[in-house]
């Protein structure tokens, strides 16, 4: 299910309203740059006045260790369903949040390529910001979506708060 795109409450315009969700793998990478310039010009429209973003990429190096990539593995349409849930709740919580877009990798990445990228409009930088933090945790935390970190001391699944629990170790990775 590459690319799975889950869109609600679009009621704004093309990229601003509601909750946006997109699983991407390989080449496949959303547009940031694109997508903060049409959220931007459609959402200020709406009384929007703040974009907070957050970019999180591979590491090349943990623990003094080199990463070779990452695998992330993924129950994807439950994957899709959890992470719609987390921009339905925070669009609840807080009042002036006009969009949350949240694009997340699955499959092999390797160190500097895109992982995961969370877009918060909201009409206040404060609320905006707020918002944004809730939902990075909560992606981090909540949805079927598993990251295993081959590295050239082995192989470690990476939970959420990035502890690290040690797999067979790599031989030719």
């Amino acid at each position: 299910m590459c690319g799975l795109f889950y869109r609600v409450r679009g009621v704004y315009g093309l990229a601003c309203g509601g909750v946006v969700v997109r699983l991407f793998r390989g080449n496949d990478v959303p547009d940031i740059g694109r997508l903060v310039v049409e959220l931007e010009r459609e959402c200020s429209v709406f009384g929007a006045g703040a974009l907070a973003l957050f970019i999180g990429f591979v590491k090349g190096v943990v623990d003094g260790k080199r990463v070779m990539y990452l695998e992330y593995e993924a129950y994807e349409s439950v994957a899709v369903e959890v992470l719609r849930r987390i921009g339905l709740s925070v669009l609840e919580k807080y009042d002036g949040v006009k969009s949350v877009h949240i694009y997340h990798r699955v499959g092999r990445a390797k160190p500097g390529e895109l992982a995961l990228a969370v877009l918060v409009v909201g009409v206040s930088r404060k609320e905006a910001m707020e918002a944004l933090r809730e939902v990075v945790e909560r992606v981090k935390h909540e949805p079927p979506i598993y990251k295993l970190e081959v590295r050239e001391d082995g192989r470690f699944w990476v939970l959420g708060d990035g502890v690290r629990i040690a797999g067979k170790r790599v031989e030719n990775g």
